[in-house]
Parts: structure tokens; C-alpha cells; sequence
């Protein structure tokens, strides 16, 4: 069974042969590690398997901050202090609800977020030959692409206010950016893509970070009609946020996401399996704040093996990926990887 046929079948809860992981390596880890974290993803090649060692040059991330200030197309700032570690938004173009009326966003068929302008011939270009060979399609939005674009382009209290003062100029800027997100789904829908991916950030540790009246009110709507292309189309949806967020799962649910990927320690383990197991596939974001960094070897196997017996089953319905961020250490990221190995195919070991 190939890669491609294990993970759709896992999403569709037809019977795979393991379950999928998936490890992405941060570059400030490298930065701070370097060779020993080199070493550990030599030895694991089935979680690491684009990684060819020595190809880093260490020498021109120094000590591993910077200070970089880059445009987004959408009219923000970020700011970068840290190599690999995502950055800040600063100076929000709509700070005051009248700029608005003259602002002009940019065309999400021409201009990247970040990067300069698309090549949308190349990207479809690169997803057909990735279907001659047998693997597994994805596209999707930019992380952030609405709440959080919301904040990036107002500022977060200005944000915040004009939700709860329903004010009329955000229903509006809402609808342009749902204009422009229609046309990156449109055109990854187009090109028969397996995977949409929508990746968002709507909780803070220890709850919402707006309420689920007002995530009803204001981001749902948005949902559906991103979600309605990509039904129409077969291609399965993937909503992604950190936090909290067991009071609207129910809603992803509901809304339609085949594929929901919440935090797994904040939510809680039990939590999770009430609300989503065999519902929707799980994608579940191992942690990487408490017991992969600091925990014992046992700890971290513990922590792994319960969450594959209580949120996995044979019919499938259960994925990992894990992020790895300092202070995480090698020897922590070789037991993730052991533990790993041991526990995707528990189900079908039997």
C-alpha cells in the first residue's frame, strides 16, 4: 500500500496499515542543535525523509536571532527576531475602520502573501507530476487566512471591538478576504488536489480566543463557502488550530471538515475522543510545550501510546504531526521517533 492510499484511507476510516506521522523540523532547532539533531534525523529517514545532511550552512544564522522586517502583499509588516520562528505583525494598514474605504487588496491569483508574485502554471505543474508518481496532493491557504488576517490587518483590539460593536465595515472586509481565499481554493480544486488545508489559530491555552457566538457569527460563514468547492470537487478539508478550541468542534464538525488537527494536551486526550473520535480524522499536534522537551523516555512513550489507543482504532481515523521547536532536544526528538515506530501500527500489529 502506498503512502497516497494509507492516509486516504485513513481519513475516509477504510481499514490503513498504519498511522501516518509526520515530522517537521524547525530551523531553529538546527541552528541550536545543529549536528547532534542532524544525526537524529539521519537515523529516523522514514519521518525525515527529504533530509540530506550537511547541506545547512550554520555560519549565516550566527547565534540564531535576526532582526527582519518583511511587507506582506496584504499591506502589514512582519517582523522576525529568531531564524525559523514566525514572526509578528506590525503597522496594521486598517487600524482605523475608515481606511477601508480607499484600500486596495492585493490579487490572490498574482501576489504570494509573502514572497512575491504566484506561479500558479508551476504549482500545477508540480501537482500532476506528484499524481504520476503516486503521492499525495495538498494545497491550501496561508496560515492565518482569516481570524487571524482579521487581526494582521486591524490590529487586535480594534479587531475585537468592532466584532462585539457588529461593526458594518468588518462584515465587509471579511467578504473581501473571502473573495480572495475562493480564488487560491478554487484553483487547488482545479488542479484535483486530495488535501485542502486550512490553517487557522482560534485558541489561546486555556479557552477561545473570541467566543463561540461570535466565531459562529463572523468566521463560520466564511467556512462554508470555502469548504463548498472543495466537497463539490472530492477533495477532503483539513481545519488547523493551536488551543483550545473542544467548544467548537462540534461546529468544524458540523460545518463540514473531514480532517480537524487540534493541540493535544490543552484540549485534553479524553475530551478529544468524546468529541471527535470517529467523526472526523484526527490530526492530532503532539505536544511540544510539557512532555516532549522536558519529559523522560518513558514519559514521552506513555504520552504517545495513550493517545494512539484512546483517539485510534483499526478502522483508522488517526494521524500525528508533531513540530519540533527548541528547547527541544535531540536525545527528546529520538524518543518521539522510537515511540513512533513502535505505536503507528498498534492497530494492525494484532
Amino acid at each position: 500500500m502506498t503512502n497516497r492510499e494509507n492516509y486516504l484511507r485513513t481519513v475516509t476510516f477504510n481499514y490503513p496499515e498504519w498511522i501516518p506521522v509526520s515530522i517537521y523540523m524547525n530551523l531553529a532547532s538546527l541552528i541550536r542543535y545543529k549536528h547532534e539533531m542532524e544525526a537524529v534525523m539521519e537515523k529516523y529517514p522514514d519521518f525525515f525523509q527529504n533530509f540530506k545532511p550537511g547541506e545547512i550552512d550554520y555560519s549565516r544564522y550566527g547565534d540564531g536571532t535576526c532582526d527582519i522586517v518583511e511587507n506582506d502583499a496584504w499591506g502589514y509588516q512582519w517582523h522576525y527576531r529568531m531564524y525559523g520562528i514566525e514572526g509578528c505583525t506590525i503597522n496594521p494598514p486598517l487600524d482605523d475602520w475608515s481606511k477601508l474605504d480607499t484600500y486596495q487588496p492585493p490579487d490572490s491569483n498574482v501576489w504570494l502573501d509573502r514572497g512575491g508574485k504566484r506561479d500558479w502554471e508551476s504549482e500545477f505543474l508540480k501537482i500532476e507530476n506528484a499524481k504520476k508518481r503516486g503521492d499525495l496532493t495538498s494545497g491550501g491557504l496561508v496560515h492565518g487566512f482569516l481570524f487571524l488576517r482579521l487581526q494582521y490587518l486591524c490590529g487586535f483590539e480594534n479587531l475585537m471591538f468592532g466584532m462585539f460593536d457588529e461593526e458594518p465595515k468588518l462584515f465587509d472586509l471579511i467578504d473581501i478576504i473571502d473573495r480572495e481565499n475562493l480564488k487560491i481554493v478554487n484553483n487547488y480544486c482545479k488542479a484535483g488536489i486530495d488535501i485542502m488545508n486550512l490553517p487557522e489559530d482560534l485558541g489561546a491555552e486555556n479557552s477561545l480566543i473570541i467566543s463561540r457566538q461570535m466565531f459562529q457569527k463572523y468566521i463560520i460563514p466564511s467556512y462554508k463557502k470555502l469548504i463548498l468547492p472543495c466537497k463539490q470537487n472530492n477533495v477532503k478539508v483539513c481545519i488547523h488550530s493551536d488551543g483550545y478550541i473542544l467548544d467548537i468542534l462540534d461546529d468544524l464538525i458540523e460545518v463540514g471538515m473531514d480532517i480537524i488537527n487540534p493541540q493535544d494536551l490543552c484540549n485534553g486526550i479524553d475530551n478529544l475522543a468524546k468529541a471527535l473520535k470517529g467523526k472526523v480524522c484526527i490530526r492530532l499536534d503532539l505536544d511540544r510545550v510539557k512532555i516532549t522537551p522536558h519529559g523522560t523516555r518513558n514519559e514521552i512513550f506513555e504520552l504517545i501510546e495513550e493517545e494512539v489507543k484512546m483517539l485510534g482504532s483499526k478502522e483508522g481515523g488517526l494521524e500525528f504531526i508533531y513540530d519540533v521547536y527548541p528547547p527541544t532536544a535531540p536525545d527528546q526528538v529520538a524518543y518521539v521517533c522510537e515511540a513512533f515506530q513502535k505505536y503507528r501500527t498498534y492497530w494492525y500489529d494484532k
